[in-house]
């Protein structure tokens, strides 16, 4: 299969360039230190179910839509909760844990390898403050990082693809979304871009439904694939 001709790439950042439940789980363990793994797990399942369901009632109309901080404040305080922790602060710092998130093993030299030849566009549903901070932690380098705070709303609305199209004043077919998220790559295809999914432990496999551009097992693949493909 020819690989699609593009002038951009955008990336999905959580689970797709940093691992966000390990960060998160780093922040439980700070916050209990006395909780074994199971459960860690079982508070870190606590804290994704909220961030889901929440985001999925503002695209719902249930909810105003309300920055990642605000959810992450919420999961935290859920979370210290089912610890059986009060301590403002402690929760406070759990919060924040949602922007220490390390980066996968091939992230960063994917991205530098990806750089040279194509801009690239950061697109997440965190908010400015947090996509500021995920990206400093993680080390990530962008020549654009939008966060779905634009839009006010979360993937995957259309209005949040459309920010990277207008960015790149580049026709959204020849813009490349690149996630580990099935859903997000199909939110993508609806708003006209082209679509790579990358593996990764955290993902939202692809069905058999599925239909996307390009597969790659982590960046290192990927970056193979799109600058031989370019040549």
């Amino acid at each position: 299969m020819s690989e699609p001709e593009i002038d951009a790439v955008v990336f999905d950042v959580l689970g797709t360039l940093v691992d966000e439940p390990a960060g998160i789980r780093a922040g439980i363990r700070e916050l209990a230190p006395s909780l074994d793994d199971p459960g860690v797990e079982r508070l870190l399942s606590l804290w994704q179910l909220h961030i889901e369901r929440e985001q999925r009632r503002v695209l719902d109309g249930v909810r105003p839509y309300l920055a990642s901080d605000v959810l992450d404040r919420e999961a935290a305080r859920l979370v210290a909760d089912a610890a059986g922790v009060d301590d403002p602060a402690a929760v406070a710092a759990l919060a924040l844990s949602a922007r220490k998130l390390p980066p996968w093993p091939d992230t960063l030299a994917g991205l530098a390898r990806l750089a040279e030849r194509f801009p690239l566009i950061g697109l997440s549903n965190a908010s400015r403050t947090a996509l500021l901070g995920i990206n400093a932690q993680a080390g990530l380098r962008w020549h654009q990082a939008l966060s779905a705070e634009d839009a006010r709303t979360y993937k995957p609305d259309p209005a949040v693809y459309q920010l990277a199209v207008t960015v790149s004043g580049r026709p959204p077919e020849r813009l490349l979304m690149v996630a580990a998220h099935a859903w997000d790559l199909r939110g993508a295809q609806g708003a006209g871009l082209r679509t790579a999914y990358v593996a990764r432990p955290v993902g939202d496999p692809p069905t058999s439904s599925d239909t996307f551009d390009l597969h790659a097992d982590d960046l290192t693949g990927l970056a193979d694939r799109l600058l031989l493909g370019s040549r």
